[in-house]
């Protein structure tokens, strides 16, 4: 199976789905937008990555609307389509939900609740420790189910469809690789109730093996 990643900036890559991609055995490529470079134009699994810009910033980011474009034809085609932070906004944007201001900004790793367990999200469990990093949210696409909340958003995720899902949290990320969004980040990491200290996100090392099984078994499921 082909899998490509839409990317958005030089820390947001495809992570543990790129790895999943590899192991499989299924081909994976890799656009950054920011950069300029050309979107796909084949591909069974499309996934979209988080970046710091909002859905909307279409004059200070010109390839959001090609971006969008890009969405709006593969769900047209039937694709698969997996989104993570950003992505998850993009597709419920393209699907018509609004996206808005989360009440709060909600930083580090904080747990959800998975409340839709079933197929593709049937290998999550009840409840998983997971890295946010958002201060945007989005409503529920008509007809989505909602899949996960946290005391801080109340909607991190959706499935549209069988084959189409928006993950508000990053699913895909290594303790090692959410350390590395603190860099340059200490204006927007002042601690609170919903935002962890720099310190306590480089240096914590969740248990993420039993979310790491979830994210396998929906891939596996998105890919069929």
């Amino acid at each position: 199976m082909r899998v490509h990643s839409l990317e958005h900036a030089p820390n947001e890559g495809a992570g543990k789905i790129r790895d999943w991609a590899r192991a499989r055995g299924h081909e994976f490529a890799a656009t950054r937008l920011d950069l300029g470079e050309p979107l796909p134009d084949a591909f069974d699994l499309l996934v979209i990555m988080g970046g710091a810009m909002n859905i909307y910033q279409h004059r200070d980011y010109p390839w959001l609307v090609a971006e969008k474009r890009c969405i709006s034809g593969a769900i047209e085609a039937g694709k698969a389509l997996l989104g993570v932070c950003l992505g998850a906004q993009l597709i419920a944007d393209v699907l018509g939900a609004k996206v808005v201001q989360n009440p709060v900004h909600e930083i580090g790793w904080f747990p959800v609740r998975f409340l839709d367990r079933e197929p593709p999200m049937d290998g999550f469990p009840a409840e998983g420790v997971v890295f946010h990093w958002h201060g945007d949210t989005f409503e529920m696409p008509r007809s989505a189910r909602r899949l996960a909340e946290s005391e801080a958003c109340f909607n991190q995720g959706f499935v549209f469809g069988e084959k189409i899902v928006g993950l508000q949290f990053h699913i895909e990320l290594t303790p090692a690789a959410a350390a590395a969004f603190c860099e340059g980040a200490d204006h927007i990491l002042v601690p609170s109730r919903t935002v962890q200290a720099r310190g306590y996100i480089e240096h914590m090392q969740p248990d993420l093996r039993a979310t790491d099984a979830g994210l396998w078994r929906l891939l596996d499921q998105l890919v069929g």
